[in-house]
């Protein structure tokens, strides 16, 4: 029996060893995290192009199907790290949020006004930077391609990318086109940390630059669908767009 035992041993082991050396092999050929972020927003236009952009409003609309909700959407952003987002839900008012290079805060009818602090800040700075996609390395320390995944069909190698500050998000970009398909990552908010996963599809042209009309994202067991409907660049803005509402301004000073 022991003989037996000994003279399968090596068959197996010379099996395993292969094994494990066409997975190493797999590995090795995985294109690196940065690389794959660079190509993305070269197929999505171009680092020149995106430049050429100073100022932005997107505008569409918000479903919550499960709660039967309806909601207009416009978020304004402009150079180098300004936002404004504005939603108004149907019977219940105007959720705004806002950072104006300094304060990340947010104001609803069901929240009242409150100021973001710590990465719940950060990840405010991060997402109204213009073209933080192309300026990723100013947030992010790394980019690593862990694997390949299939998302809805589709061969997605998925990348997780570590911010200097926060938690890390996984991102699935299709091997065919590169473009980013779907992200998971761990939001701050006042219910506490929540997982968000966003499906994003329908990539279309706006001008020079081709960007997903339509996402879909489930939070706390809860299906968000968004679909945009009009893209504006370099449109002149009112000046006060990105200035501190009064009741934000009120908690500033205390």
């Amino acid at each position: 029996m022991r003989f037996a035992f000994r003279r399968h041993l090596a068959p197996a082991a010379a099996l395993l060893l292969a094994a494990a050396g066409a997975h190493l092999r797999a590995a090795d050929d995985l294109p690196k995290g940065e690389t794959i972020l660079d190509k993305y927003v070269e197929v999505t236009g171009g680092k020149a192009a995106h430049d050429k952009i100073h100022s932005e409003i997107t505008s569409g609309t918000m479903e919550m199907g499960a709660m039967g909700m309806k909601a207009k959407m416009t978020t304004y952003q402009a150079e180098p790290a300004l936002s404004y987002t504005e939603v108004t839900l149907e019977g219940i008012g105007k959720i705004q949020d806002g950072f104006d290079g300094k304060v990340a805060w947010s104001m609803s009818a069901m929240q009242g006004p409150r100021i973001k602090q710590g990465e719940e800040r950060t990840d405010a700075l991060r997402e109204a930077q213009m073209h933080n996609d192309v300026r990723w390395r100013e947030h992010f320390k790394t980019a690593e391609t862990v694997g390949v995944e299939a998302v809805d069909g589709k061969d997605c190698y998925k990348v997780v990318i570590t911010p200097k500050e926060g938690s890390p998000e996984t991102r699935y970009y299709d091997k065919q086109s590169n473009l980013l398909v779907k992200s998971l990552r761990t939001v701050k908010s006042p219910m506490g940390e929540l997982t968000a996963e966003t499906i994003l599809t329908d990539y279309r042209k706006e001008g020079d630059i081709v960007m997903p009309h339509k996402m879909t994202s489930k939070v706390a067991g809860q299906e968000i669908k968004m679909t945009v409907d009009s893209v504006q660049y370099n449109v002149e803005m009112p000046k006060d767009r990105f200035d501190l509402p009064e009741e934000i301004k009120a908690l500033v000073k205390k």
